[in-house]
């Protein structure tokens, strides 16, 4: 049973019913779940959570679907602890949440898990979304478990080992000529005339949900402690928002003690229009055009931005951009020093992290956790200049002489 009781606007505080809505009709603010919290603190328990799956559903109580859900195995992936990415950093308690090791290699698993779930209580036979390629894989795979229809909608720039990875689970596949925020429009229009679920627009508030089970984990994880630090990448700013979210709760519910944690935001540089607000000292978020080999998170204009600079500005954190050079350059120190291939967003995520510490904004005895939310055989092109080998006969003399060269 949900615990799940309306949605709310986010600004003007109009409830609506728990229906496929996303947007305040008065206000066109975004619409966000709302529970009864007083009713949860009562089933739910450390105890409980601990003796549930080992995925994402263990955190049923927390999330606002009834009945079976969608489940592809997602959630309670590894919190690692990062010895000799700290040492090379000069952190002493260093953690990675390595979300790559989700079923289709990305943190949108659990957000597409509660939307697909939602689709389907509310009678959807098509499903359909806007994404930059995680997303859209994490989609189809759902949408073939639940035996519904899929449309997924991505840049025609996509990178080519996302697309393998999309439409081996046989959605239609619409590539468009455009930035992401011009394949989300289309799909902003198309949700007026089609009856299907789009599973970031018309199922957002649902959606959205599922990124709150990242915070729940790495508490859970840490002995229910929240961490000092959260550094994690931004592209609509709504998984930096729910992980902030997903601690607060569990503080309001008596699991884990009241939250101090530093919330630290990064972006690519070539589209980095959350962190310009932030360094600008504004709440107002200016789109930008995005050019950068960081395509997961190459939003130009975030929907959730404002409320990512509340976050980081409410809790003492931050927000902080880094050149895809220097991406680059944390996508190897990240696999060469904790044997973890992420994506380009994480490069992001560990060069925004060196910043942040070589700066002295993160200190050496501050427990930082950085999020890694895809895997990078999905971006392989973004470091295919590491790929060098010694090419020989198949001798031993031939090996030495290679060798020694």
């Amino acid at each position: 049973m949900s615990y799940a009781t309306a949605l709310r606007c986010r600004k003007c505080g109009r409830e609506y019913p728990l229906e496929p809505l996303n947007l305040c009709d008065f206000c066109f603010s975004p619409l966000e779940v709302s529970y009864d919290y007083k009713s949860v603190a009562k089933a739910v328990s450390r105890e409980k959570i601990a003796a549930g799956p080992l995925c994402m559903w263990r955190y049923e109580d927390l999330l606002p679907v009834d009945g079976d859900v969608v489940d592809i195995g997602t959630g309670f992936t590894p919190l690692v602890k990062a010895n000799r990415l700290g040492r090379e950093l000069g952190l002493g308690e260093l953690y990675i949440k390595n979300d790559c090791l989700n079923p289709t290699y990305s943190f949108k698993d659990r957000v597409v898990s509660v939307a697909i779930t939602k689709a389907r209580e509310f009678g959807f036979d098509t499903v359909a979304c806007a994404s930059t390629g995680n997303l859209a894989a994490s989609v189809a795979a759902h949408a073939a478990k639940a035996n519904i229809k899929s449309y997924v909608f991505i840049p025609a720039d996509v990178e080519p080992g996302k697309l393998t990875g999309i439409a081996i689970y046989n959605p239609v596949l619409v590539t468009v000529e455009g930035s992401y925020d011009d394949v989300n429009r289309l799909c902003s229009q198309l949700v007026q005339r089609h009856n299907w679920g789009f599973i970031n627009i018309n199922l957002r508030p649902y959606y959205a949900e599922g990124s709150k089970t990242l915070g729940y984990e790495v508490a859970e994880q840490l002995g229910w402690h929240a961490p000092d630090c959260v550094v994690a990448p931004s592209a609509s700013g709504l998984l930096f928002t729910r992980i902030w979210k997903g601690l607060e709760e569990l503080a309001m519910l008596g699991l884990i003690e009241p939250v101090n944690t530093h919330m630290y935001l990064t972006q690519a540089a070539g589209c980095s229009p959350i962190v310009n607000a932030f360094q600008a000292g504004s709440l107002h978020v200016h789109p930008v055009k995005p050019d950068t080999i960081a395509k997961s998170i190459a939003i130009g204009n975030p929907a959730d931005g404002y409320y990512a600079l509340r976050v980081a500005r409410q809790s003492g954190g931050g927000a902080c951009a880094v050149t895809d050079e220097e991406l680059i350059e944390g996508m190897k120190l990240l696999a060469q020093t904790e044997g973890i291939f992420a994506e380009a967003a994480g490069g992001v995520v560990i060069a925004g992290l060196r910043k942040l510490v070589a700066s002295g904004v993160i200190k050496r005895n501050e427990l930082t956790v950085a999020f890694i939310t895809g895997a990078g055989l999905k971006t392989q092109e973004a470091v295919a200049e590491v790929v060098h080998p010694l090419t020989i006969q198949p001798t031993i003399e031939s090996f030495e002489e290679a060798f020694d060269k």
